[in-house]
């Protein structure tokens, strides 16, 4: 069983771990060592499942249906491992959007907890990280919509929770950032930028105003488009700097209290309309310059917006929550 779903503009196909065997892909039984082994079927996956049909591809679109393919669950109670595959046959450690997008797919099947708390756990074969990554899941209602709020835990910041390499130290606003120069060879205004590891790694650029915000359409145009692809990418496929494996990019924009404005560039995926970690990624970077306060802050993408719960204690930030929500398609 395959469905497509839709969650504030990214899209993802859930499959089940069955119905990828029964496709002709060898996937192993269990989470751990299907990640370890994504190499040998992980872009067979992609094309299996998430290629356009023949002559169905409009004009000007992705490469692809959808935004990568969440593969789970392998058990049949919680709690419930996943693989999270981008387009370009990787594995991503966490994604918020592909979470609430798997959320709502187990609520469907009546495999979500009606009640209290469910543990998801994402398997990925990144070195520099620990696999499983774990994100607890608790359904929920805000304002008449339901959805889930994801417990993504404490962000940690600065260059080295990401691995990154050769950064040079700046202040905004009293708080320390970073000049990523490869970002800044591609624009002068893109000269400061907050790193953040939510499970997964970002690098938020913190901009003054919405001139400097990049269009989905210009990432997606030359010269801009390889630029970008070798800053986030890891090798092969881009240059793995300033970090060896690759990092999320986001850029982000105060437009008035507790609203940021921000645009995605994913690693393994490219331009997108959103992303729930980048979403969070972007909170955690506006608070640690004093753009935002800890509490309620919304991240407006082309997408839709993504509210964030940010905890502070002792003059830290304790927790990030997103809330999200998705929809079957067709």
């Amino acid at each position: 069983m395959a469905g497509m779903y839709d969650a504030r503009g990214n899209i993802y196909i859930v499959v089940a771990p069955d119905a990828v065997r029964a496709s002709g892909i060898e996937l192993p039984e269990q989470a751990d060592l299907a990640a370890q082994t994504r190499e040998k079927w992980g872009l067979s996956a992609i094309e299996t499942f998430c290629a356009w049909a023949p002559g169905t591809q409009p004009p000007g679109s992705k490469d692809h249906r959808s935004d990568g393919l969440l593969v789970g669950p392998f058990q049949s109670a919680p709690p419930y491992d996943l693989l999270i595959v981008n387009t370009d046959g990787t594995l991503a450690e966490r994604s918020g959007n592909g979470l609430t997008i798997f959320s709502q797919s187990l609520s469907e099947q009546g495999l979500m907890p009606k009640e209290g708390a469910c543990l998801l756990r994402v398997h990925h074969d990144k070195a520099d990280a620990v696999s499983p990554v774990e994100t607890t899941v608790i359904p929920a209602e805000v304002e008449g919509v339901h959805g889930f709020w994801l417990d993504l835990g404490k962000p940690s910041f600065g260059p080295q929770a990401v691995g990154a390499q050769g950064i040079e130290g700046v202040l905004l606003n009293g708080g320390d950032v970073s000049h990523v120069a490869p970002l800044a060879a591609l624009e002068p205004a893109w000269s400061r930028s907050q790193f953040v590891r939510i499970g997964n790694p970002h690098c938020v650029t913190l901009v003054a105003d919405a001139a400097a915000l990049p269009s989905n359409e210009q990432m997606r145009e030359a010269p801009l488009a390889q630029g970008l692809l070798r800053i986030a990418y890891a090798l092969p496929t881009g240059a793995g700097a300033p970090c060896p494996a690759g990092v999320n990019l986001q850029w982000a924009m105060l437009e008035s209290e507790g609203r940021v404005v921000a645009r995605v560039f994913e690693r393994g995926e490219g331009p997108t309309a959103s992303s729930g970690t980048s979403a969070s990624a972007v909170a955690c970077a506006a608070w640690s310059v004093g753009w935002v306060a800890a509490g309620a802050v919304s991240v407006v993408m082309p997408g839709g917006t993504a509210p964030i719960l940010l905890e502070e204690s002792a003059g830290e930030l304790s927790r990030v929550r997103l809330f999200g929500t998705a929809r079957l398609m067709g």
